[in-house]
């Protein structure tokens, strides 16, 4: 099976690389996706040892910060049951859940960050979806070129 590529937007006053490399063997679930196309990447095409851009949105700089790899495929999203959780759907049913998540384990932090500016800069990025309109998805695919290009620019 191909290794495929992907890069998971996250505010860092919510959950930021600092908060990754704390958490245990520096992996976490990637939960609270709440868009049905982000969803079905995580259900359906994101596979274990995939890779994963790290994008800090909503930051200053906008920029991807690190990579990771997936170290287990999609299933149910515990926050949609939790009426405490900001992520809770009362629609979503335990035996039919709404929404998924997948692990993730950093990989490396980048010395410097990748910022939006720079990728946009770049040629060989011109047609990276997240540099394309419209797209605002928290889970998106990037190709291999994509990834490498972005990860020979973090080294």
């Amino acid at each position: 099976m191909s290794k495929n590529y992907w890069l998971f937007k996250s505010d860092p006053d919510e959950f930021s690389l600092n908060d990754l490399k704390k958490s245990k063997n520096q992996t976490t679930f990637w939960n609270g996706v709440r868009n049905y196309q982000a969803r079905n990447f995580l259900r359906d095409e994101i596979k274990k040892n995939d890779g994963v851009l790290f994008y800090h949105s909503s930051s200053d700089p906008l920029a991807v910060v690190g990579y990771c790899e997936v170290v287990k495929e999609g299933y149910p999203d515990h926050t949609q049951f939790d009426p405490k959780s900001d992520h809770f759907d009362p629609k979503a049913k335990k035996d039919n859940p709404t929404w998924f998540m997948v692990d993730i384990r950093l990989l490396k932090e980048f010395k410097t960050p990748v910022t939006l500016d720079q990728i946009k800069a770049n040629p060989k990025l011109k047609n990276m979806k997240l540099v394309q309109r419209g797209q605002r998805l928290s889970v998106m695919p990037v190709t291999k070129a994509e990834w490498e290009e972005i990860l020979k620019m973090g080294s």
